[in-house]
């Protein structure tokens, strides 16, 4: 007998696809889709009052994501609409004020000679939370640096991914374990559109190959290209390359960043073919895993201008911009050198071992069997930077095995501290206060002094309208929360008093790596207990962040920190909201009074979360770690202190926790509860005053894309059109330099150094004359520079942060070797000394230490720097 399958239940049966069906506007309404496909309207709070005002309760339904607000608005709602003369006013009036934003001359156009366009490459970008294609701050960072470059005219046109999963939702069991789900997007859901007819492709190992579609956002004036391989000439594994962000095995990570990289070099070429757009002549890698569009790009040079690898190589790096995010090794991506060896051993136009040594950490603490990405980038940008003065220098420490040789100091790696995006991160209260008080105060280059005179009262009416906001919006998080664990409706009645909107308030959201210490404030869980349940000066806590999904130790810390404010007694006063996104992040920092960070120090690259709380009137309590290190004046906010020598983990964190439970006891909260008969905090007010004043100008995205503009991207286009001009001539010449000097330079060496003119007891204000013998083997002096180094010395005789002088060349010796000296001034007391070095030099290096050549004196047993006369 026949057994029969029973049939499927209907909860049994999912859909195998899923989309979006839009509604069809009313012509009178069609402007609606032009301002929905532009993400503008993610930072243009008119457009967004638009949007809310075409069905507010659905507004809210569909989480303010305009592209589901008119996929689900009632045909009858938008028949009222198009007949309502008041709202057609409005939404052509938002359509032609957009129309005017895209094209009038802006920043960028007053510049003489810029960079014609800009390639700007990053595996996350955040721009609005109905385009969920970021994690953290990085993707964050790039979002906020694309809607900054179409503010102020700049010709970006942005690289990424699209991630049909994105990172992941993240919610609570029962027992406050992080549980992951990864919810199916559909791109025709989002505000995109499709390339029509543009494909771009990579041959794959075994013949096979990987084929990807590209979608276009626009973010205001900027294009940003998203690859997507799900598409139906991919094989089942090459449609799930683009499946989920920071997702898979360490196959899948690499075929992410080869098309991130090749493929999006390649979706570049094609987009400005089909648009007429003006071609990069810069492009910047926002951290390593775009690191082979570098390689991309040889390839292009080598089979398409004929040029050979090194002088293709010379030409990519001078229009290459690398910038690092991270100070901590293990936020690195590192291949087997296996794997990449085995990717990239057909590719077309540069051998495979060159390939192979971009990655290789050929430095003395190196691993030789990986292939380094950020190693790569570095190799092949001409210019590098971190995103925070602290984390140039942690940089420069951590990747100067490079340019060994080299004191610290001297690695090429500067820094621009990043900036935020005001327009997405500051409440439009704060703008309507500002714009009545201190009118175009947040435009680039203003006095900010002028905060000084916005009245007490109105900065402390929009300060609890802010704090009641996030009170407000925290309670339905909880709630919600609650119920997804498992709790009844009924019994949550007291998820409706949870915090105060009139109790100190301090935020603390970001992922969860273990550096960032998330349970740091329950060191000591009975007096934290006490700070939150003070009955004079109560301290109310909202908590937010991700674990990584493989980081179990992560996972643990929000499990601690979720135990703990689950806890009848506290719950009203701590809150741990679950999914942290753009739109939470932008409740948070708005809403809270004081905003918190304390991370290892100095493993935060640079935490922007905080200067997004100061735009907003709120105060910093952190480790001086990252920008806080940078910018803190003893005035805008506190300084948590650091236990730096403290080698045992466990102690250090319980002197530094001890500290910051010491700062809110006794600073913090007394000052916010320190009222005149007014009821205003009028000390804490005016160091809100002072934080405005005195960062506000500093921690805006405009500076920071400035600073990349002039600083970066100018000279990078110079320097690259210099490289291309007269069919590369410059990028042949270079090439050929370096392999001459590279092969020459073992015969280059400081034969004798000799100082004269001070006697033996030298005064402050003497000239100390310098004399060396340089042997330069095969180069000549147009080759090099010779110059002594000079200052403090600790004691073991090492420069202290030493100058350089070049020293001039002299008469030839009778043996060939060149004699050089200078006068060196004595321009300070206690121990000095001084040695002499010869580096390569050339017209078209930005650095001297590029190659990572140096030549020093021998110095014979027995003796130090400072003994050789």
């Amino acid at each position: 007998m026949r057994t029969r399958r029973p049939a499927p239940t209907l909860a049994q049966v999912k859909a195998i696809r899923r989309f979006t069906v839009r509604t069809v506007l009313p012509e009178t309404l069609q402007p609606l889709e032009e301002l929905v496909l532009n993400l503008r309207w993610s930072w243009h709070h008119e457009t967004l009052e638009l949007f809310r005002s075409v069905d507010p309760d659905l507004w809210e339904t569909v989480h303010h994501d305009p592209v589901r607000l008119l996929g689900e608005v009632s045909a009858a709602r938008l028949a009222v609409l198009a007949a309502d003369k008041r709202f057609l006013r409005r939404l052509d009036d938002a359509a032609d004020d957009l129309r005017g934003y895209l094209t009038a001359p802006r920043w960028y156009q007053s510049l003489t000679d810029p960079p014609r366009a800009i390639g700007y490459f990053s595996p996350e970008y955040g721009i609005a939370a109905a385009l969920p294609q970021y994690s953290g701050g990085l993707g964050i960072l790039a979002g906020d640096h694309l809607k900054t470059a179409s503010d102020l005219g700049v010709p970006i046109i942005g690289v990424g991914l699209l991630y049909r999963h994105g990172y992941f939702t993240q919610s609570l069991s029962a027992d406050g374990w992080q549980l992951e789900r990864y919810p199916p997007i559909d791109p025709n859901g989002l505000p995109l559109t499709l390339l029509p007819g543009t494909r771009v492709t990579l041959d794959l190992p075994d013949g096979r190959v990987l084929h990807a579609q590209i979608w276009l956002a626009r973010v205001g004036r900027v294009p940003l290209l998203l690859l997507d391989s799900d598409v139906e000439e991919n094989d089942h594994a090459a449609r799930d390359v683009t499946d989920r962000l920071y997702g898979g095995g360490t196959d899948h990570r690499l075929l992410q960043e080869m098309l991130l990289g090749i493929g999006g070099v390649r979706a570049i070429r094609a987009y400005c073919d089909a648009t007429g757009h003006e071609a990069p002549e810069v492009f910047h890698t926002n951290e390593g895993h775009a690191g082979f569009l570098g390689v991309e790009r040889i390839r292009e040079l080598v089979t398409e201008q004929g040029l050979t690898v090194d002088e293709a190589l010379e030409a990519v790096r001078s229009g290459t911009v690398f910038t690092t995010h991270t100070p901590v090794p293990a936020g690195i991506d590192r291949f087997p050198r296996e794997l990449v060896q085995r990717y990239f051993t057909s590719f077309e136009g540069i051998p495979v071992e060159r390939v192979l040594s971009l990655g290789a950490e050929t430095y003395e603490t190196g691993d030789p069997t990986v292939f380094n990405m950020a190693v790569m980038g570095m190799r092949l940008a001409q210019r590098v930077n971190g995103v925070s003065a602290l984390h140039g220098a942690v940089s420069r420490t951590m990747f100067g095995g490079l340019w060994g040789g080299f004191d610290t100091a001297d690695v090429p790696i500067g820094s621009i501290t990043n900036g935020v995006h005001a327009a997405t991160w500051v409440a439009p209260e704060v703008f309507e206060l500002a714009a009545r008080e201190t009118p175009a105060l947040m435009e680039y280059g203003r006095d900010w002094s002028e905060v000084a005179g916005v009245p007490e009262p109105e900065i402390w009416r929009v300060r609890r309208t802010l704090r009641s906001r996030l009170v407000e919006g925290a309670r339905l998080r909880v709630r919600a929360s609650w119920v997804q664990r498992g709790s009844s409706p009924a019994e949550l009645a007291w998820a409706d008093e949870v915090l105060d909107p009139d109790v100190l308030t301090i935020g603390f959201a970001r992922r969860v790596p273990s550096y960032k210490r998330l349970t740091l404030m329950m060191r000591d869980e009975a007096r934290l207990r006490a700070l939150l349940l003070d009955p004079d000066r109560p301290v109310q806590i909202v908590i937010a962040g991700k674990a990584h999904p493989a980081d179990e130790g992560g996972k643990r810390l929000i499990q601690d920190i979720v135990r703990f404010a689950d806890a009848e007694g506290v719950r009203h006063r701590i809150v741990f909201l679950p999914d942290y996104d753009m739109a939470l992040g932008q409740l948070l920092v708005q809403g809270c009074d004081v905003w918190m960070n304390n991370p290892l120090r100095p493993l935060e690259a640079c935490g922007t979360s905080g200067m997004k709380a100061a735009l907003n009137g709120g105060l910093n309590l952190s480790i001086r770690d990252g920008w806080w290190d940078e910018w803190f004046d003893g005035q805008n906010g506190w300084a948590i202190p650091t236990a730096d020598g403290v080698s045992d983990p466990d102690r250090r964190d319980d002197l530094e926790a001890a500290a910051l439970y010491e700062l809110i006891e006794e600073h913090v909260s007394v000052m916010f509860y320190d009222r005149d008969a007014a009821g205003l905090p009028r000390r804490w007010l005016e160091m809100v005053k002072h934080t405005l004043a005195s960062l506000g100008p500093k921690v805006l995205a405009t500076r920071m894309l400035r600073d990349y503009v002039v600083t970066l991207y100018g000279p990078a286009a110079l320097s690259a059109r210099s490289m291309a001009a007269s069919s590369f001539a410059g990028a042949r010449e270079l090439a050929a330099w370096k392999l001459r000097v590279l092969k020459a330079w073992p015969g280059v060496g400081v034969d004798h150094v000799e100082s004269t003119g001070v006697g033996d007891s030298p005064h402050v204000g003497a000239l100390l004359t310098v004399r060396a013998l340089v042997d330069l083997g095969e180069l000549t002096p147009s080759d090099v520079v010779v110059e002594v180094a000079y200052g403090p010395v600790d004691e073991s005789d090492s420069l202290l942060s030493p100058a350089y002088l070049e020293l001039t060349g002299e008469e030839v010796a009778e043996d060939g070797r060149h004699r050089y000296a200078g006068e060196v001034p004595l321009d300070r007391t206690g121990a000095f000394g001084y040695s002499v070095r010869v580096v390569p030099r050339h017209e078209r290096l930005v650095s001297r230490t590029e190659l990572g050549l140096v030549a020093l004196p021998s110095v014979p047993p027995g003796m130090t720097s400072g003994d050789l006369r």
